[in-house]
């Protein structure tokens, strides 16, 4: 009887610790994503200024169709900031199963004319461009691009998915990369470009995006730079041209300007307390969007900043957007 008792605690014993040895669901993730996911960071899509501007791509390991992508670029007045501060705004996006795309593009230098406005605009035309070049096996389904980004990265992803070709931003891509060499079936992507020169290869347009995820955007830039909400970062991103001259390029880099009807689904995320770029701004796009009939969301951050959300809110917020992307025909199959 005794060695029944013994053997029935020891059994209870061995129970409660597999129990507390299990993973939550979210660890169980983190754990695994190695083994889902390929990465090829740094890879160089254009030259430009000198400089070799560069993107890392997240792509899925585990399928052999094309997937629904997401391409991020980072915040900072177009002048600072850099791609690898954004990898904990991406998790979100790696746990719903889609690629993604962390674009750096050219910084705003005073001394160098080449980098100001709009030269971030540019250099992110010209990484879509370039993400449509990706080999095959990269699985990047090009009519389930979406793009995102917070504060002047909000902005140039409203610009990709807003301001036509006809603008004539983005068009020439002098520099651009050869596309990388196909990935291995397993195991990290190479960095290394394919071995062809620029004259080699077709450079496509620019893919049709599919929904914007603007995180407090900046949606009018003649407002920022020179207007009741004028920032003196966003200010530095057109140097010292004449203001007749910035005011000019600030207009034809504004997502404001272009909203008409047929455009992508716009969700915006925005604090209504908001000093740095003012709620006005997304108040003003949701209506612009919603009186030409685009389907687009205005979630309010009540009391929210530029950013600096908190866990909780940044939680509801994920979730709508999650059903904002099955709305709109965006879901993970």
């Amino acid at each position: 009887m005794r060695i029944k008792f013994l053997l029935a605690v020891l059994l209870l014993a061995v129970i409660a610790v597999s129990a507390n040895a299990q993973l939550s669901p979210s660890a169980t993730w983190a754990a695994q994503a190695a083994a889902q996911y390929n990465t090829n960071a740094n890879l160089t899509y254009r030259t430009a200024s000198n400089q070799q501007l560069k993107m890392d791509v997240y792509y899925r390991r585990d399928v052999t169709t094309p997937q629904p992508t997401l391409v991020y670029m980072h915040g900072g007045f177009w002048v600072a900031g850099t791609k690898e501060t954004a990898i904990t705004a991406l998790l979100p996006w790696l746990e719903m199963g889609w690629n993604v795309v962390n674009v750096e593009y050219r910084l705003g230098i005073a001394t160098d004319a080449t980098t100001l406005a709009p030269a971030a605009v540019d250099d992110c035309f010209c990484a879509l461009r370039y993400v449509s070049m990706l080999p095959a096996n990269y699985n990047i389904d090009k009519n389930r691009v979406v793009v995102t980004g917070e504060s002047a990265g909000g902005h140039l992803a409203l610009a990709m998915g807003i301001i036509p070709e006809s603008a004539g931003l983005g068009r020439q891509c002098t520099g651009e990369a050869p596309p990388p060499a196909a990935a291995a079936a397993r195991g990290g992507a190479p960095v290394a470009p394919a071995t062809t020169s620029s004259s080699d290869y077709f450079l496509p347009p620019v893919p049709k995006i599919a929904a914007i995820i603007n995180w407090f955007g900046i949606t009018d830039v003649p407002d920022v730079i020179d207007g009741p909400n004028k920032q003196p970062a966003a200010a530095r991103w057109f140097g010292d041209m004449p203001m007749t001259t910035a005011k000019e390029i600030a207009t034809k880099v504004s997502p404001l300007t272009y909203v008409r009807a047929g455009l992508p689904p716009v969700l915006t995320v925005h604090g209504d307390s908001d000093r740095t770029v003012p709620y006005t701004e997304a108040v003003r796009l949701h209506e612009a969007l919603s009186k030409v009939n685009v389907p687009n969301q205005l979630i309010t951050v009540p009391g929210g900043g530029h950013g600096g959300f908190t866990a909780d809110q940044r939680l509801t917020i994920y979730i709508a957007i999650k059903a904002f992307l099955a709305k709109n025909g965006l879901g993970q199959k």
